[in-house]
């Protein structure tokens, strides 16, 4: 039978200052234990959750240091007895349509698990209450060692990316239309699928580093022969990384293809108001000759409506023989 923890103690200290007592920050740890196997996850982790494990596990404290940062690198730290992992994962914010990363932390020994986030990894979280709730799934993922459920962590997390992937290949076929489209601005939505582009590969590529480098080191804390679940993980990671290349190239495609349409585009606006001011230079050229204030031949002191439509006359020829030029030379 399991055996489960949920942690919410609160001791008191006192205030130095004024003496009175005052509650101290609560921890966030919950436990289960199978077998020999014990899972602790904190979510949202503090000061003092840290503190705890500490003294209770002994972990160094530049690993649980790293537990509270937010600005680690994904990492596979080596120490006497355990194993420390730093993980990234994507987050998508639909509102804003910001593509950031997160951060969660594991620890993982001798029939231990220590896994701390920041609850927003739905994967992990779903996992941990479904082992809570139902002895099945402790029997299945918490029965073959620490390094199998920390497998089962991350194969649920790599498996749930792939919607995610699939959005963003849907994102970069319906910009294929914008971009081949005059009349649709796809500047601003190709910008965007690069920024999300960006950080998907700065999760992606780290993490499966880790992946390469974790197979060797955490076989000795499973019970199974691990080997197929990581390289069935290492064929999904790979698969994801490939793909985000291959939309990359897509997107850079796109790009490229918009910025040469849009140019195109101006110097097509630019070429036919060229032509247009060229055409009109004789009317203004003629029609700037007759209006000084000097006396002209056929000018208004003549009084003779004939010399109005001769000077007509000839400009639409200048105009009209211009026209003739430009398509000879294929210019319109």
């Amino acid at each position: 039978m399991a055996r489960l923890i949920n942690r919410r103690r609160r001791t008191k200290g006192r205030d130095r200052t004024e003496g009175a007592e005052l509650p101290e920050e609560p921890l966030h740890v919950e436990e289960i234990t199978w077998g020999d196997l014990t899972w602790v996850n904190i979510q949202s982790p503090t000061e003092r959750d840290t503190e705890y494990l500490a003294e209770k596990y002994d972990f160094h404290p530049l690993a649980l240091d790293d537990c509270l940062s937010r600005k680690q690198l994904p990492k596979l730290d080596i120490y006497p007895g355990y194993l420390f992992f730093v993980f990234h994962f994507p987050f998508y914010d639909k509102e804003t349509r910001i593509s950031s990363k997160r951060q969660w932390s594991a620890f993982v020994g001798e029939n231990l698990l220590v896994t701390l986030h920041t609850g927003e990894l739905k994967t992990l979280t779903a996992l941990f209450k479904d082992c809570q709730a139902n002895e099945d799934a402790r029997e299945e993922y918490m029965n073959s060692g620490s390094g199998f459920l920390l497998y089962s962590i991350l194969d649920r997390a790599i498996d749930s990316y792939f919607p995610v992937l699939d959005k963003l290949m849907e994102l970069a076929e319906n910009v294929e239309d914008s971009v081949f489209d005059e009349y649709i601005e796809a500047t601003k939505e190709l910008s965007i699928i690069r920024r999300d582009i960006i950080t998907q590969r700065a999760v992606m590529f780290p993490t499966r580093a880790i992946f390469i480098e974790m197979e060797n080191k955490i076989k000795r804390f499973t019970d199974v022969d691990v080997t197929a679940y990581y390289n069935d993980l290492m064929d999904h990671i790979n698969k994801i990384c490939e793909t985000l290349d291959e939309v990359q190239e897509i997107i850079e495609v796109y790009k490229d293809a918009d910025y040469t349409l849009a140019t195109y585009r101006l110097n097509r606006v630019t070429r036919l108001l060229t032509i247009f001011s060229t055409i009109i230079l004789p009317f203004l050229l003629v029609s700037s000759l007759f209006g000084m204030n000097v006396v002209l031949p056929g000018g208004i002191e003549a009084g003779n409506p004939v010399t109005f439509v001769i000077l007509l006359v000839i400009m639409l020829v200048i105009a009209g023989g211009m026209l003739i030029f430009f398509r000879h030379r294929r210019w319109i």
